[in-house]
């Protein structure tokens, strides 16, 4: 399967596992018209702190880290790392629900791989949309269902 889950040093959450590489899948084809290989990683803060110290030279905690590695412009490969514990955090820090900040999330490392930018306030505006656009349609996906 071209998107698989795995887990680092903590227990994988439960989540839809079939319907968000489904969902992931068909999304990046109908916008990008690529094919995905990705891979996720779920983790602990420590284990994300460290990944962020060894590779880019960070000492602070960050939600997520994604790794490009495609080597054609025909597909999306990469590595998503993801901590379980930030996305707790954040849920609770914005007042939302667990679940759908674990998708905000999971989207969110795929539309940076897709072009998708965040560092000026217009990117991250356009960026915010697409993830609230993404998690709408996946969660009329699951009702389809």
């Amino acid at each position: 399967m071209p998107i698989t889950f795995h887990t680092a040093d903590i227990k994988l959450p439960p989540m839809q596992k079939a319907a968000l590489k489904k969902f992931i899948s068909a999304q990046a084809l109908k916008e990008v018209k690529k094919k995905l290989h990705i891979t996720y990683v779920f983790c602990s803060d420590d284990y994300l702190l460290n990944m962020n110290k060894q590779f880019l030279e960070h000492n602070y905690y960050t939600d997520i880290i994604t790794f490009p590695l495609s080597e054609t412009e025909k597909e999306i490969e990469a590595e998503i790392y993801i901590s379980i514990d930030r996305v707790k955090d954040n849920a609770a820090k914005f007042k939302t629900d667990f679940l759908e900040e674990f998708h905000r999330v999971i989207f969110h490392g795929v539309l940076h791989l897709m072009g998708y930018k965040d560092k000026s306030k217009p990117d991250k505006e356009t960026m915010r949309k697409k993830e609230n656009e993404w998690l709408r349609k996946f969660k009329t996906a699951l009702k389809a269902h």
